[in-house]
């Protein structure tokens, strides 16, 4: 039992021993590294310490600043083009085409005669009408005479005036439909390419060739429902054209069709596009931007400082503390507003110039709690690993030569694109026609699609009927 006693003992003294050097030799190898004796590693969790390495440093948290900037509010959609009137013309009778008095493509003005159809019969028939009521009204005037000197009854004249009737009530019969063989042209636009030939015979509700009327073309596109509240007739929409690059157009939003789809849950919106350069054409494809408005001043944040938390949003604002420069959290709700790529919009709870942290939010778990802002404008602006301490390394020198470059390409292209977008709203989209004018054929500085001076008032202020 000794025995058993004395070798327990010896080995509680190992497990001590080993402990004991354990130890010396782990704080003896810190000792280098913090540049400290390893009697000061304890007094180091109590400081505030940025360069004490200890494990209660401040946290590290990438910030940014609230910017001020001009909002576009837009979507996109795609659409289709159609005329602004538009006829297939269809003979109401049937015949033989007997002469045709348009070319294809050719323009055509209203009441314009179009088709002749073979009309002998039909002029025969009216003749012999025109004949009947020569004699029914012959007829009448006797009756009437002799009635006058009482030889016939009155019922006599009312027969002959009956007759008369009839009669005037057949040539008029004759007569419209010896009108239904000419076939005329309804308003003015664009005729097609004929589907007929002289001597062809066509029933009824043939078609012959459709007439276009593309001085103004509409544009017919779908949004979601939940911008029918935003939409509205007379706003304008920007569009550009798959067919005519670098050109671009604007519409005027005519009508918004008061039923929501059931199936796509859209709502169906009607442009007219000025187009008496005859550049467009029905069936095209169109890619639509729809501008609802802008604001200017708007406030603007990176979408990574967002934190959403039981329904409501917050964000991390840093503070000045109560110590000389040292910097501190504070929890704030917001309200966001339009989203765009990479920002949100704040309509509440911050101001311009405001700072808020971007990365770091989970290190935050209170208010009051003292940061250390890494400044990630300095090195470019760009996305680098959080806590890089190479801001003073090689990245330093290349982000300085950047001059504008750290506000510039993750804040400042948004706005200049957006910017362009808004200033657009009554011009075209964006700077993508700026490039491109060498290919339209007009003077160095001018848009391609205004090659060509236009006058008179815009069709599309004029009404779908107002040339009818």
């Amino acid at each position: 039992m000794a025995y058993k006693k004395k070798y327990a003992i010896l080995s509680i003294l190992g497990i001590a021993i080993a402990s004991g050097g354990a130890w010396w030799w782990q704080n003896k190898a810190q000792s280098p590294e913090s540049g400290q004796p390893a009697a000061s590693a304890p007094p180091g969790p109590g400081a505030a310490g940025p360069a004490g390495g200890g494990p209660a440093r401040t946290p590290a948290v990438e910030v940014a600043k609230v910017e001020s900037m001009t909002l576009v509010d837009e979507t996109q959609a795609v659409g289709s083009l159609r005329s602004r009137q538009g006829v297939m013309l269809r003979p109401e009778v049937g015949g033989r085409v007997k002469q045709i008095f348009f070319s294809d493509g050719e323009r055509v003005r209203k009441g314009q005669l179009m088709v002749q159809f073979d009309d002998q019969l039909q002029q025969a028939q009216v003749a012999q009408a025109r004949a009947e009521q020569s004699i029914a009204e012959a007829n009448h005037k006797r009756n009437q005479e002799l009635v006058a000197q009482g030889f016939i009854s009155q019922r006599s004249l009312d027969e002959s005036g009956a007759a008369l009737e009839v009669a005037k009530a057949k040539l008029s019969l004759a007569q419209a439909t010896l009108m239904r063989l000419q076939v005329f042209a309804p308003f003015d636009g664009i005729a097609g390419l004929r589907q007929i030939n002289v001597g062809d015979y066509l029933k009824d509700g043939a078609d012959m060739v459709n007439v276009e009327d593309i001085d103004a073309v509409l544009l017919d596109f779908r949004l979601p429902e939940r911008f029918q509240t935003k939409i509205r007739a007379g706003q304008k929409a920007q569009l550009t054209i798959d067919a005519l690059p670098g050109r671009p157009f604007t519409a005027i939003v005519q009508a918004v069709d008061p039923l929501i789809e059931a199936n796509g849950r859209s709502v169906g919106v009607r442009g007219c596009i000025d187009n008496r350069q005859q550049q467009l054409r029905p069936g095209m494809f169109a890619r639509v931007n729809a501008v609802f408005g802008s604001r200017e001043n708007a406030l603007v944040i990176p979408e990574e400082a967002i934190i959403p938390q039981g329904g409501r949003t917050f964000v991390v604002k840093v503070v000045p503390g109560d110590k000389p420069e040292s910097r501190v959290s504070e929890r704030v709700a917001v309200k966001v507003g339009l989203r765009l790529p990479g920002k949100v919009e704040i309509l509440e709870g911050l101001s311009a110039g405001d700072t808020v942290v971007t990365a770091g939010h989970q290190r935050l778990q209170k208010d009051g709690t003292a940061v250390r802002v890494v400044d990630l404008s300095q090195p470019g602006g760009g996305r680098p690993g959080a806590g890089q301490p190479g801001g003073a390394g090689p990245g330093g020198p290349g982000a300085a030569a950047g001059g504008a470059s750290p506000g510039g390409p993750a804040p400042g292209a948004a706005p200049a694109g957006k910017a362009a977008a808004g200033a657009g709203a009554g011009a075209g989209a964006g700077a993508a026609p700026g490039p491109r004018p060498p290919g339209a054929g007009g003077k160095p500085g001018q848009s391609p699609g205004k090659a060509m001076a236009m006058s008179g008032p815009n069709p599309c202020m004029r009404g779908a009927d107002a040339v009818r």
